[in-house]
């Protein structure tokens, strides 16, 4: 019996740090991945116009960039100037790293 009670409270606390973490807004926390930076791809790397889904991504990444600027790998495509008419389109200013 007390095993069953105690199992029960695993899942109850369980479940209540699933739902805050859904429902919760975290308030800076950010996964930093260049993945989702992928709907901004055709636009940095030609010059059509970025989608709305590329600006709100771009806007979400914002924490990163000064990272993905460091990163060797990376930094070619979000220093481009490609990137750099993408992001003041997107009303974004490059961050100073």
């Amino acid at each position: 019996m007390a095993m069953i009670i105690k199992a029960t409270w695993v899942s109850v606390f369980a479940l209540t740090a699933v739902l805050l973490v859904i429902l919760v807004p975290a308030g800076e926390a950010v996964t930093c991945s260049p993945m989702q930076l992928s709907p901004c791809a055709s636009a940095i790397t030609s010059s059509s116009p970025p989608s709305a889904l590329c600006c709100a991504k771009l806007k979400e990444q914002k924490p990163c960039l000064c990272g993905y600027m460091r990163n060797p790998s990376l930094r070619r495509f979000v220093s481009s100037s490609n990137a750099r008419k993408v992001s003041n389109r997107c009303k974004l200013p490059i961050p100073r790293c």
